[in-house]
C-alpha cells in the first residue's frame, strides 16, 4: 500500500495498481495546467465515505508507491479517469474491473 501525498502532508493510503494509473492520468492533466477535482471512494473497512482534493499544479503532490517495480498500465482504465476529469464532480477514481463498462466496451 503507497500513499498518495497531498500539498503539506496530507496522506492517504492507496494500492500501488491503482495509484500508478492515477499518476499518469492526473499527470497528464496537471501539465496542461488543468486544475480539477479528484474523488474516490472510502472502503467500508476504513470507515466508508468518500474523499475528494481540489488538484491544481500550483499544490504539490507525491505518490509514494510501497513497491520498487512499475506496474503494467491498463489503457482502457487510463481513459476511464482521464474521461471522468471532463464532468463538473472532477475525476473519479473506480475499481479497474468498472473502468470497460463506463467506456462502453463491454
Amino acid at each position: 500500500m503507497g500513499q498518495l501525498i497531498y500539498g503539506a502532508g496530507t496522506a492517504y493510503d492507496m494500492d500501488d495498481r491503482t495509484m500508478s494509473h492515477v499518476k499518469i492520468a492526473v499527470g497528464i492533466r496537471l501539465r496542461r495546467q488543468e486544475s480539477f477535482y479528484l474523488t474516490w471512494s472510502v472502503p467500508q473497512s476504513l470507515g466508508s465515505g468518500r474523499v475528494s482534493i481540489w488538484l491544481s499544479p500550483s499544490i504539490p503532490l507525491q505518490f509514494h508507491f510501497a513497491g520498487s517495480r512499475p506496474i503494467e498500465l491498463n489503457r482502457d482504465w487510463l481513459r476511464t479517469l482521464d474521461a471522468s476529469a471532463f464532468n463538473e464532480g472532477g475525476m473519479v477514481i473506480m475499481p479497474e474491473s468498472e473502468s470497460a463498462s463506463v467506456l462502453g466496451l463491454t
